[in-house]
């Protein structure tokens, strides 16, 4: 629900604005007005400051040799490192000397590579040999190319033959007239000891640069607790920016929100701050922050309520439909039952994990859901329920049928959801249309909610034969003339009728096409589900093919077989299961139901640190 909200003003002398929003930061409780971007300099530095700090501690975090052949001896760097009075300097610093060294020591490698087949020679004897009237030259030719005749006719030495490249040298006088079949190749630059020795130095100061960026991870508490203090004085810094002035610069006058439920808690703490305030309910036009209180289940699933945008002051808060009809079209995507057991273990496990804790609550309440589902269905990792001996015939019975009416018993349950959920969209719709501007100046909405609501009632009740054909007639008679009453002829009872013809033509028009494209949409769940089930079957079969007679090694590939395909389609169906649910909750909900968002939260002016 949305929190109702109490606007305060508060007036007080230029001089005493500062230390006022101080102790307001402190309460934690009262969204004061800010500006949106950066005001001046002075807030454009905290900000880059504030991204400085952010992104050190980012890069820092994900500091982690442990992998590294060289564990031990970074560990030990480390150890013996001296620690950082300027961090963000510094990690400068090491990131731009460890990038240059490792593209030398790589440069080093290639050299190796390249020197190694020619072996360990000393460059300045082949200088003073040819400064003697020896001329050395390098050659390499593919194995199969080499003649072995050349040893007996050209002063040849073999260096080294890999079984693809032969290397070899011929010695010959400067002055000699020389000749050979294939072509010279470029000299080593020197011997590979030597590319050795200057790679195991490089690699001894990349040892020592990556201790100290190790080391460097003691300074991020310091970071962390620096960019809160930062964050603090920018939100003060513009909360004091986006108060007016008055009375030529004398006094300031704040505007403040802050929950209704608090209003005893924050008048008491004004009057110990003396301060003079002017308090009274907070109205749309007054643009008042948004804050959305829900209990424990409803509150996992506002993080999509908030991927949407939070809604107007005087609209109505979706996060609980979405709890249940996300939850809904989330298990009936996934279809398994098996699938939904392995959700449940996987959230039990994410709690574990500080970085998934939050997340983990959720993903077990979505696992709950598919279990429950994946039994109506009967589907246990896309093995048909109906056909295990061990269950009851009395459950069975309760669970869904193939056939509905004669069309396969998913696809019409997902059109009976559907048609479901729009309805509930109409009947919000309605009732916060009528809150916000009265019954009588709402009555085209309440039209259409009595012909599409009432409609799908009457149709449920004449199915069933509860109630006699005739007076079914006279219901539907009637539910038609009211509604039309309400479309066509009331829909603004300020403007002219025939206007109002008009414009509840077009609505109709634009409704009756809009509406049945939305109730197909629910068909999406259907396909989703069908194919997860489909290609679930198709690795089980894998799987039994790979049985055969059921040895030992065969199992082994039966195992590998089920657990790699459920894995790869119990992923796919997960993504499925979460866009398209919130798709139908975004679009066929949120546009049936009126769903309006203002895009201001409430962020109540507080210590980072508290």
């Amino acid at each position: 629900m949305i929190e109702k909200m109490t606007k305060y003003s508060f007036v007080l002398l230029s001089e005493e604005t500062e230390g006022f929003l101080q102790e307001i930061q402190k309460l934690g409780l009262v969204d004061v007005t800010r500006s949106l971007k950066d005001i001046d300099e002075n807030s454009s530095v905290m900000v880059d400051k504030i991204a400085a700090n952010s992104k050190a501690v980012s890069i820092l975090e994900k500091v982690d040799y442990s992998e590294d052949p060289m564990a031990e001896e970074i560990a030990k760097a480390a150890g013996s490192a001296a620690p950082s009075t300027k961090p963000l300097e510094d990690l400068a610093r090491i990131q731009s000397t460890l990038d240059t060294l490792q593209k030398d020591y790589d440069s080093e490698l290639r050299q190796i590579a390249l020197r190694a087949p020619w072996g360990d020679f000393n460059s300045e004897t082949i200088d003073a040999l040819e400064q003697n009237g020896l001329k050395i030259r390098f050659y390499s030719v593919p194995t199969k190319n080499f003649e072995a005749g050349w040893v007996q006719r050209y002063p040849l030495q073999v260096i080294s033959d890999d079984g693809k490249q032969t290397r070899f040298v011929t010695v010959t006088k400067e002055d000699d007239e020389y000749s050979f079949p294939v072509e010279e190749c470029a000299a080593p630059g020197g011997s590979y000891l030597d590319s050795e020795a200057d790679a195991k130095a490089l690699s001894e100061r990349i040892v020592a640069v990556k201790g100290d960026l190790v080391k460097l991870k003691d300074s991020i508490p310091a970071l962390k607790a620096e960019t809160a203090k930062t964050v603090d004085q920018l939100d003060l810094y513009r909360a004091g920016k986006g108060t007016e002035k008055a009375v030529e610069g004398y006094v300031t006058v704040i505007t403040g929100f802050a929950p209704v439920e608090k209003d005893e808690e924050l008048e008491k703490s004004f009057e110990q701050l003396g301060v003079y305030y002017a308090k009274e309910e907070a109205v749309v036009d007054d643009n008042p922050p948004i804050s959305l209180k829900n209990n424990w289940y409803t509150k996992m699933f506002s993080v999509m309520t908030d991927m949407y945008g939070r809604p107007e002051y005087n609209g109505f808060d979706p996060t609980p439909y979405i709890s249940i009809f996300f939850l809904l079209f989330f298990a009936f995507c996934m279809g398994d039952a098996g699938y939904g057991l392995v959700l449940v273990l996987l959230g039990l496990g994410m709690k574990k994990i500080k970085s998934f804790s939050d997340l983990a609550p959720l993903v077990s309440v979505l696992g709950l859901g598919t279990i429950v589902i994946g039994l109506f269905f009967h589907t246990f990792f896309s093995v048909d329920m109906l056909t295990w001996n061990c269950i009851p015939e009395g459950v069975k019975k309760c669970m869904l049928p193939s056939k509905i009416m004669g069309y396969d018993g998913t696809m019409v349950l997902a059109i009976l959801v559907g048609i479901f959920h729009l309805c509930v969209a109409f009947i919000v719709k309605t009732i916060y249309a009528t809150k916000q501007k009265g019954f009588l100046n709402s009555l085209g909405v309440w039209g259409w909610t009595l012909l599409i609501v009432g409609g799908v009632i009457l149709a449920g009740v004449g199915l069933t034969g509860v109630l006699d054909k005739s007076v079914t007639k006279i219901l539907v008679i009637v539910l038609g003339v009211v509604s039309a009453l309400g479309i066509f002829i009331f829909n603004d009872i300020h403007r002219n009728p025939l206007v109002n013809i008009g414009s509840g033509l077009w609505e109709t028009y634009n409704t009756a096409t809009g509406l049945l494209g939305d109730v197909l949409s629910y068909l999406r769940l259907y396909a989703l589900g069908l194919a997860g089930a489909m290609l679930g079957q198709a690795f089980n079969t894998l799987g039994t093919m790979a049985l055969g007679e059921g040895s030992a090694m065969n199992w082994v590939f039966f195992i590998i077989i089920v657990m790699i395909g459920h894995v790869l389609n119990m992923a796919m169906a997960a993504l499925g299961a979460f866009v398209h649910p919130l798709r139908l909750n975004f679009l066929e909900f949120f546009k049936n139901s009126g769903y309006e968002i203002s895009g201001r939260d409430y962020t109540p002016l507080s210590n980072q640190d508290k």
